[in-house]
């Protein structure tokens, strides 16, 4: 399969017209075994609550079995697993969907032939699960045009739920331009209706897709691509006269602008462009912000007290200067994102202070903190990540004080502890200037 799929990759980059006929045969028993053997084995179980070991156990009848029930277009794949997650401020929660076993396996095969058809086509200003593209690339980008480009003025327009409305017609629609293969297209339809598991009820889906779907992230990039991407590049910024750029991470994205006036026309057309596809913006979330090199010389021009910031991936921007007194971003974790991951620490200690000993506890919490700082350890987030180690020591000394009276301690014996078992230090993991993409 992957001979094929590299061929399959170079024809779509060099014939960006090409339409693919003869796809689903690339599903087979070779295929199919090496998307199992790939899968992760400590994943949650689906609706069917087999797991992996579980179904190695009689792998081969278990892959041949589906091959067959694939060429004999019977294989149906079951409804998703709900599960909800916390987001934002720790009171929200986020609704993922686990797949059964042998669904993430055909999800897995999908995933690499629509990667292997559209990867090229996409834009470079995408950065969402796309390989070898990451958050922090998308900083990078989104920093370099600010500082270095005419942009005096950001949109920052969420999209309403987008993962939950999605039209599947629209997303068939978009996929039948490159891809002409009936028994591929009626397979990602059946994933695409087949329905969701919550409260012990099977719910039809007649539109959205799951977060947590392997084939999720690869059409949601899709369906982006011709309802944002392809639109701002070739309508948007061909009728603006000024500057005009967007960065996008998966259904998060900022758009950026020289003069006001088109921002403001760009947000109005955005409104149309996102209800034809039968999505909307989150007007809560949404705001146009004047922003960039003479945002601060303005803002005073028109009696603001400060620039106004913005949120993206994680991160607050903000208008600020250098050490020689020129213009740079800098970000800082965002206040909700810190309380979300502070909140989510607190529960976790709370849970497994009486269940785990002190030095597997702190294990843990070595990895978590090195997580953290490898994320939001980037430039001028220094003082965030120093925050958050103190915040988390004090979180860990207050429950962990609270256990039974025998395994208490007070301060002096948890700083001792402290000095003898560091958490790992507060590092800058991402220079933006070091690392910068033009």
């Amino acid at each position: 399969m992957e001979t094929k799929l590299i061929r399959i990759a170079e024809i779509a980059k060099t014939k960006p017209k090409e339409v693919f006929t003869s796809l689903y045969h690339l599903l087979d028993i070779e295929a199919l075994t090496k998307c199992h053997n790939e899968l992760a084995g400590n994943k949650a179980a689906g609706i069917d609550e087999v797991t992996k070991s579980e179904y190695s156990l009689h792998l081969e009848d278990n892959i041949s079995g589906l091959v067959e029930r694939l060429k004999k277009n019977s294989y149906k794949p079951q409804a998703v697993r709900r599960v909800y997650i916390p987001k934002g401020d720790g009171k929200e929660k986020r609704p993922l969907g686990i797949p059964a076993y042998e669904d993430k396996i055909i999800q897995s095969g999908l995933n690499k032939i629509l990667k292997a058809i559209y990867e090229s086509r996409f834009s470079d200003n995408s950065f969402g699960f796309r390989p070898e593209r990451s958050c922090h690339q998308a900083l990078i980008k989104l920093n370099s045009i600010i500082e270095h480009e005419k942009i005096n003025y950001i949109v920052d327009a969420d999209i309403k739920g987008f993962f939950n409305n999605v039209d599947h017609e629209w997303i068939i629609k978009f996929l039948d331009l490159r891809i002409k293969d009936p028994n591929i297209i009626r397979l990602i339809k059946k994933f695409l209706k087949a329905g969701v598991l919550e409260e012990g009820i099977i719910r039809k889906t007649e539109f959205g897709m799951p977060q947590g779907s392997l084939i999720s992230p690869i059409l949601s990039n899709i369906y982006l691509h011709y309802v944002l991407d392809l639109w701002f590049e070739i309508k948007v910024r061909r009728e603006c006269k000024g500057q005009a750029r967007i960065v996008r991470y998966a259904d998060d994205y900022v758009c950026c602008f020289q003069f006001e006036n088109e921002a403001k026309v760009f947000y109005e057309k955005l409104k149309d462009r996102l209800a034809k596809f039968n999505l909307e913006i989150e007007e809560s979330k949404t705001k146009i912000i004047m922003f960039g090199r003479f945002a601060e010389e303005r803002c005073k021009m028109n009696g603001q007290v400060s620039v106004e910031t913005f949120e993206f991936l994680g991160f607050t921007h903000y208008c600020s200067k250098s050490n020689n007194g020129k213009f740079r971003v800098k970000r800082k974790t965002s206040k909700k994102k810190f309380r979300a991951k502070l909140q989510g620490f607190k529960i976790w200690i709370k849970a497994v202070r009486n269940l785990l000993k002190l030095h597997e506890i702190f294990e843990i919490i070595k990895l978590k903190l090195r997580g953290h700082y490898q994320y939001y350890g980037i430039s001028d987030n220094s003082t965030m990540i120093k925050e958050y180690k103190y915040q988390i020591e004090q979180l860990l000394f207050k429950w962990l004080n609270r256990r039974s009276q025998r395994k208490s301690f007070d301060h002096n014996k948890f700083n001792l502890y402290l000095k003898l078992n560091p958490l790992p230090t507060p590092k800058i993991y991402v220079n933006i200037y070091n690392n910068a993409i033009f």
